[in-house]
């Protein structure tokens, strides 16, 4: 067996050239969390420079677990969102050390271990309904856009109507010049689009003065020190019910993301299988169970599958090659972190909006026509978007869609297991 076929590449359907590609347009879109990361565990008192080293060798290697176990074009890094939930309320707010938090995200990993070898997880994925699929698609797509017109400024928040239209500086004429040179550059079937256009956005910044090479700048660099966090954990402090609880939230939120991802990035593709279900979703839950664990002994907190790999989709990313690829940069970024953080957030802007616009594709094929599927579908788009979070617009979607079949008389068609996740999912609304 050879090392492509490892990786679910056949050189009669697939091109190394795409694969490699894809993955360099995946790393290049959120190798942001290589700076976020450290910035958002230092204010739980942990090392930055560890930090940046476990974000690194964690995303690295969870992302191998994917290319190789799951053969798909998928990457995994430290959660957003959920690294804000672990300095945030579990430290500063609930009063745990970092030490014990990151013995929290160990035991959530070790439970999604299980829940998968019990093919626990796989029955939540088949029980989500086909119209709830193809609405969890659209709504990361619009997810995914928002995130980058936020990030470059172009949308900020405000306090009369929580979000505007950002002033038209630098930084936002940056950004659009990146989402209309993407369009133009797909539009024109260039190969690497995407990819091209980051590079592009990145050298304009520099005259812009968006883009900043500091004083003395030198690419390379020796790694940190992952010491200060390595093997850091504390379980003493988990023997109590509200880390119980909060242990069964980061599961769910973990679940959900993990699957908004999956799902949504591969329902226009053909990673999906004739009854719409992930090829390989298993193998791949239990990439995102395994690199959460690593996460957790190497200092970081909960890994998860990035919604950010739908760019390496579009470009046209589709075997594990493309998540190797990815995985090796990871590593590379270890020494040349002052490089690819130069990269500003407005570069990588047009190719979050494009993504968006590929993915939006999948509401069409949603029944509104049937109320009882357009309601949830609708209320999982627009949550997902406007709670800033996957996880939730899914929650939210599955919930509404298990009550309105059930107080409409149409309870048959709801599953039994969509039945116990729906009370699950309201007990934990009830309960966090």
């Amino acid at each position: 067996m050879s090392f492509y076929s490892l990786l679910g590449f056949d050189p009669k359907k697939h091109s190394i050239r795409t694969e490699v590609t894809a993955g360099m347009t995946v790393f290049l879109t959120m190798s942001y969390i290589l700076a976020v990361n450290p910035d958002i565990l230092s204010a739980a008192g942990m090392d930055k420079g560890a930090v940046f080293t476990a974000t690194a060798l964690a995303s690295a290697i969870g992302t191998i677990f994917i290319a190789f176990l799951a053969k798909l074009p998928f990457a995994q890094a430290p959660g957003m969102g959920i690294n804000a939930f672990f300095a945030f309320t579990l430290v500063k707010g609930m009063g745990y050390s970092w030490e014990a938090a990151l013995a929290a995200v160990f035991v959530e990993g070790i439970i999604f271990i299980i829940l998968t070898a019990l093919n626990i997880r796989e029955k939540i994925v088949q029980c989500i309904p086909k119209n709830l699929r193809f609405a969890i698609s659209g709504g990361l797509g619009l997810f995914i856009a928002f995130i980058g017109l936020k990030n470059s400024g172009i949308i900020i928040d405000n306090e009369a109507t929580l979000v505007a239209l950002g002033p038209f500086n630098s930084t936002a004429l940056l950004a659009c010049i990146g989402i209309i040179v993407s369009g133009v550059l797909l539009v024109r079937k260039v190969r690497g689009a995407l990819f091209y256009s980051i590079l592009l956005c990145t050298a304009c910044g520099i005259p812009l003065g968006v883009t900043t090479l500091p004083e003395g700048f030198m690419p390379i660099s020796m790694p940190h020190s992952i010491e200060p966090t390595f093997l850091k954990l504390d379980f003493s402090a988990l023997l109590n019910m509200d880390m119980a609880l909060t242990i069964f939230v980061l599961v769910f939120i973990d679940i959900f993301n993990t699957l908004g991802t999956l799902i949504g990035t591969a329902s226009k593709t053909d990673m999906m299988d004739e009854k719409g279900n992930v090829k390989n979703i298993q193998e791949a839950m239990m990439a995102d169970a395994l690199a959460t664990c690593t996460g957790a002994l190497l200092g970081t907190s909960t890994v998860t599958t990035y919604v950010e790999s739908a760019s390496g989709v579009a470009e046209g990313g589709r075997t594990g090659l493309s998540a190797f690829t990815t995985a090796m940069l990871f590593l590379v970024a270890l020494f040349l972190a002052p490089l690819f953080l130069i990269i500003p957030s407005a570069a990588t802007t047009g190719a979050l909006v494009l993504v968006g616009v590929f993915m939006l594709e999948s509401i069409k094929k949603i029944d509104l026509k049937d109320i009882s599927e357009a309601l949830p579908c609708f209320i999982t788009v627009l949550t997902m978007v406007l709670t800033y979070s996957i996880a939730e617009g899914m929650a939210l979607g599955l919930i509404s869609y298990t009550l309105v079949k059930l107080l409409s008389g149409q309870y048959k068609q709801v599953s039994f297991t969509l039945y116990i996740v729906s009370t699950l999912l309201v007990l934990r609304y009830i309960f966090q």
